[in-house]
């Protein structure tokens, strides 16, 4: 890639998100905001229906339709099925491909300023970087896959660009503090892609930390599904800390203690999120590394 030319700032991919919905409100009415001279940005309300009612999705999670599978489908006509391959057609056709897309997302879980990483292409990967050596609260989580074709989410249409994870906040409620958090977020990542264009890519620290995905853990249930505990207590809040072996996980209804049963310490992110409840997940374990960029 030796020149970005269309950069698409992608919102309400859940509707209940509200950061990033409102965010792309905002660079619609006032777009010499993320204006640059090298390229055009665009701003996208991806799911504006289930925007409009205050719901994640109105049908399926949007953010699960961009499997390519599904996109060349056309038995499928959900709304959400519908609006991926529009969305497709709109970021990724070869007249107005979008060569970088940032998908602003928001989650109830602890988890401050987070970059999520779904392949390891090395601008990607130094961005990621320099994000977290201006912004000390920034956290980089890679769930790489191992094909576009495997790859579910809005970032799947680009090989350039990733999500934007804040919280902790509610759904369907906005906050001013992380607000403005994702708001100087963009403009740094477009400042540096304005600098990429130029030749003028800013230094980095050497070194990167990684939080590479392991896997899920579900929450304690019966047989018939039923959950029958909660997180526990001295795990709650607790994303990017060190959880290790045999220590509290969950707490069951009746209190008493599940422990964690691996034989490694992991660094669980995305713990009680509320969106998952439904995906019957609890947390999303995470190995802690550090890689080095000069070599990306």
């Amino acid at each position: 890639m030796n020149q970005i030319n269309r950069v698409a700032i992608v919102g309400g991919t859940h509707g209940n998100e509200f950061t990033g919905a409102y965010l792309i409100q905002k660079f619609a009415q006032f777009p010499d905001l993320i204006t640059r001279p090298s390229f055009e940005t665009v701003t996208l309300l991806a799911n504006p229906n289930a925007f409009a009612v205050g719901r994640r999705y109105i049908e399926k999670d949007l953010n699960r339709c961009f499997l390519k599978q599904y996109l060349q489908d056309s038995t499928l006509s959900s709304y959400e099925e519908l609006q991926a391959k529009s969305i497709q057609n709109t970021l990724a056709s070869t007249v107005d491909k979008a060569d970088f897309i940032l998908d602003l997302h928001s989650t109830t879980a602890n988890m401050g300023l987070t970059i999520i990483l779904v392949n390891s292409h090395p601008l990607n990967l130094k961005l990621a970087a320099y994000l977290s050596q201006i912004n000390p609260l920034v956290r980089v989580y890679r769930c790489s896959f191992k094909s576009v074709e495997e790859n579910p989410f809005v970032n799947s249409l680009c090989e350039l660009g990733f999500a934007i994870e804040v919280g902790p906040i509610a759904q369907g409620i906005l906050k001013a503090t992380l607000f403005q958090q994702t708001q100087e977020l963009v403009y740094r990542i477009l400042d540096y892609l304005e600098r990429f264009n130029l030749g003028e890519i800013p230094s980095t620290k050497e070194t990167l930390i990684l939080y590479d995905h392991l896997s899920v853990v579900d929450y304690p249930k019966k047989q018939d599904g039923t959950i029958f505990g909660m997180i526990h207590p001295e795990l709650q809040d607790k994303d990017y800390q060190a959880l290790n072996p045999r220590e509290p996980i969950f707490l069951t209804f009746d209190d008493k203690t599940i422990v964690y049963e691996g034989t490694s310490t992991v660094w669980p992110i995305f713990i009680n999120e509320a969106a998952y409840y439904e995906k019957g997940i609890a947390m999303c374990l995470t190995q802690r590394q550090q890689i080095n960029i000069l070599e990306c």
